[in-house]
């Protein structure tokens, strides 16, 4: 075989062997079942509007929820949402990673974090990828 043809088959088989990988984590005295209302701050350089699919997501699954620019809520939540999300090119524009932590309302400890990567082959839309890190969250 020549170099290129090897090069080639590597590339394809590293490419295809990559996987989707989803995580979540609870901090040893987090009790998610109290939490009722939810606050999702705005990542400053999102323009893609992750912080209202978030948002959704918790109203679909029975929470009150509501979303902004600032980093806490002007009302009272029992949690505050911070998130990641992270972008690449292949053909198209599509979240190769989305990190979602939930944090106290009062003290801002995180309770719990979830993530999801997903490779080129393997993408999800952004609203699959926030049903996904929430699902796990809160399984």
């Amino acid at each position: 075989m020549n170099r290129i043809a090897v090069v080639g088959t590597s590339v394809l088989a590293l490419t295809l062997g990559a996987c989707a990988t989803v995580n979540s984590a609870k901090a040893p005295d987090a009790d998610l079942k109290h939490l009722k209302t939810f606050y999702v701050a705005r990542l400053p350089a999102d323009e893609r509007g992750i912080e209202k699919l978030i948002s959704a997501r918790l109203v679909a699954m029975g929470y009150q929820s509501s979303f902004g620019d600032a980093s806490v809520s002007a009302a009272p939540v029992d949690a505050v949402v911070t998130y990641q999300d992270r972008w690449m090119w292949d053909i198209t524009m599509y979240m190769i990673k989305l990190d979602i932590q939930i944090h106290d309302g009062k003290s801002g400890a995180i309770l719990a974090n979830g993530e999801a990567m997903r490779p080129s082959l393997q993408r999800k839309s952004p609203e699959g990828m926030v049903e996904e890190v929430v699902g796990v969250i809160f399984k």
